[in-house]
Order: structure tokens, then sequence, then C-alpha cells
């Protein structure tokens, strides 16, 4: 089968080329916003919307203009390749299966600073550099080597640094998975994960742990004039400590994704819905919510955890193990005895204790909802292959059972 990977390296770019990559950014950020104004004019007056085609003609003829002259600094592709994500997000807006649907909104200054080469014909790369359209060899870091047919190059700032993606794709032979051992996983906030083997994973937390600097510097922030130096240097200070925050958790997670995926032939997860469970709890004027504060902190930690992209990790990388990843309905895990299968809220005494109140069976509350969650995904693999990866699908019965087991 054909996957697609990509690999993320920061740039050593000259101060030419540091500030050419500004004004590149700067370009592209500006034709979004000026398309976008386009259409939302158009949507107040009931006009039909200005999609790719009709965008990119407009974009040549600014182009050509004297008020718009400064895009031609940017490749032409770059710019349609903006235009074509514009197009996207608007009609992945009006899509009726696609959830939580709003418009694209405004590109801002230092928040969506990036752009992409869609033809690798325009680009070469040799060892620790790369030349790029208008912009020339560039050196990056490169900790790892490159592998796979280069389908595009992306590029994206974070804080005062400048980072390169290479998207490549390459052929991978159906994996068939080294273990047998099956793992049922429940995501929480006072434990990041419990395994159903009895073992837990401690949260990592980073935005809690960075909070209070976060804030005093966002305080320091609100003294200073806006748009003075002094006011664009604390500043660059709150990227640096958000970009620390995600460098830790997207750290946690990959290890902690990759661990699961090499030990355990199949990994059951719930499915459990992000957006539903981190929704604000203020509700309207007419009828305002209850206990907001501490909702608001709940969907603070529940966030600060990464759920969602832990089960798109755990996905991915059993796909390309030969393992198989199971999704299942998380309805009454943590209220069900796995010893006699006995439901009720009474059951889980408090966050960390399990007591069933019918056969007195007592683990630790997250452990036992692993264990359901397991018992689960075993349920689904009774009910048939369906989802069964080619590999698995061919392997003996026996060893099929082992991995169920």
């Amino acid at each position: 089968m054909k996957i697609r990977k990509a690999y993320k390296f920061r740039l050593k770019p000259t101060i030419e080329q540091a500030q050419q990559l500004k004004r590149i950014a700067g370009h592209c950020r500006f034709l979004w916003n000026k398309v976008l104004s386009i259409n939302l004019d158009r949507l107040k007056n009931h006009q039909p919307l200005m999609w790719y085609h009709e965008a990119d003609f407009w974009s040549k003829l600014w182009k050509s203009s004297n008020e718009y002259a400064f895009l031609k600094e940017v490749p032409a592709h770059c710019l349609q390749q903006k235009l074509k994500d514009l197009d996207k997000a608007f009609r992945d807006a009006f899509d009726k299966k696609q959830t939580g649907k709003r418009l694209p909104t405004w590109r801002k200054l230092k928040i969506h600073n990036s752009f992409r080469f869609p033809e690798p014909k325009h680009i070469q790369l040799d060892n620790r550099r790369v030349k790029l359209p208008k912009l020339g060899w560039i050196s990056f870091f490169k900790s790892q080597s490159i592998q796979g047919e280069l389908r595009n190059i992306t590029i994206s700032q974070s804080a005062n640094y400048w980072y390169i993606s290479f998207q490549v794709e390459l052929e991978q032979v159906d994996a068939i998975s080294q273990s047998m051992t099956a793992i049922g996983i429940d995501v929480g906030i006072e434990k990041f994960a419990a395994l159903s083997d009895g073992k837990l994973i401690e949260p990592v937390s980073a935005f809690k742990k960075w909070q209070s600097r976060l804030a005093k510097k966002q305080k320091q922030l609100a003294k200073k004039q806006k748009q003075s130096q002094n006011f664009k240097k604390q500043v660059f200070r709150i990227q640096k400590v958000h970009r620390k925050i995600a460098e830790i958790r997207r750290d946690f997670l990959h290890k902690t994704s990759t661990q699961l995926s090499k030990n355990h032939a199949l990994i059951v997860v719930e499915d459990l819905k992000i957006t539903n469970m981190s929704r604000s709890a203020k509700g309207t004027v007419e009828e305002p919510g209850v206990n907001v504060k501490a909702k608001s902190g709940l969907n603070r930690s529940i966030l600060d955890q990464g759920f969602a992209e832990f089960k798109r990790q755990l996905e991915y990388k059993q796909t390309w193990s030969g393992g198989l990843f199971i999704k299942v309905n998380p309805k009454y895990t943590s209220q069900r005895c796995n010893a006699c299968s006995h439901t009720h809220k009474d059951n889980r005494i408090n966050r960390s204790r399990f007591v069933c109140q019918n056969c007195q069976y007592s683990d630790h509350a997250d452990v036992n909802a692993a264990k359901n969650i397991l018992a689960a995904g075993h349920a689904v693999l009774a009910c048939g292959e369906t989802g069964l990866p080619d590999s698995m699908k061919q392997e003996p019965l026996q060893n099929r059972e082992k991995v169920a087991a």
C-alpha cells in the first residue's frame, strides 16, 4: 500500500532569506483575507461565492496592476495553493457531513505564517539544503534521512523560527505485527491512560505546568504600548512559551503511542467526542449555564491532554505496523463490572476506586473501564472480519485467535 509521511526540520535561513519568507507568507495571507472579504460580502448580499477558478483569474489580474504588483514576489503556485485551501474551507463550511461547520476565519500576523510548494519538479534537494523558487538554496537541520518520493513542501513559522515539512509518498508492504497481545485503553484527566493490563500512564499536562508563566508574560504584554518594539519582543516571548507547551505535548504523545503500537497487535479505545466533551457551559442570556468556571477548567484539562491527536497517532501507527485499531462505544464502560457485567453508577465509588455492588469485585476504576473497552473490542472482532487488515485476514486461524486472546 502507498502511505504518505512528513519530515519536519528547522530552517537556517540568512537574514535576507528570512525577510523574503516573511514577505511571501504575508502576501499569501493578504490574498486569503482579500478573497475571504469578497466572499463574505457576497454571502451578505446573497450572491454566488467566488470559487477557486474565479479567484485565480482575479489574482492574476491583481498581480498585473500597480496596486497589487507586490504579489509578483510570490511564486505563482504558492498563491494558487492558498486559494485552493480557502476554496476547500468554504466547501467544508457548507458540507452537511462535516462536523463543527463554520466559515473560514481571517489569517492573522504571527499566527498564520505558512505557504506550500506543490510541485516537486520546481524543488531541488541536496542533503542538508533545499532550493526553492525565488528563495534559492536554504540550509536546514537534518535529523534523519528523507525516504520516499517527494510530493510537496510546506514552509511555516513558529515563534521566531522557520520550519520546512517534506511530504513524501512511499510504497509499504502490508506489515504483520510482531506482537500477539491486545490492550484496551481508557483515557482520563487524573491518569492520562489506564491500560487493561493494569498499567497507568501519568499525564504530562504541559499547559498546566506552564500556565502561570504564560499568564505572567501576558500580563506584562498588557502593560506595553501596542506595536512598540517592546510589545513585539514580549509577543515573541509568549510565542516561545506556546511552542514549548506544544513540543512537550507532541513529544509525549508520539513516544507513548509508538511504544503502545510496537508492543500490541490490537489496540481498542473509546470513540470519544472531544468536541462535545469540551463544549462551553456558558449557555445563553436567557438560559445561563451552571458551574461555568469548573466546566471551563475541565475543558482546559481535556484539551491539554491531546486525546484526539493520541487516537490519530495510534490509528496510523497500527496501520503501518500491521496491527489493528478499534474504536468502541464509550457508553457505561466506567460503570460496568468487568467480572459480572453488573452496570450501575454506584459501582464507581470515586475517581479511582471501583467496587461492584453485585459481586464485590474491586479494581482501579480506570483499569476496570479499560478491561471493558478491550472486551467490547473483542466483541467487534467476533462479529466478523470487517475492518481487519489484509495481512491479518490471511493469517492462520490459530494465529488470529492469539491476537484476540
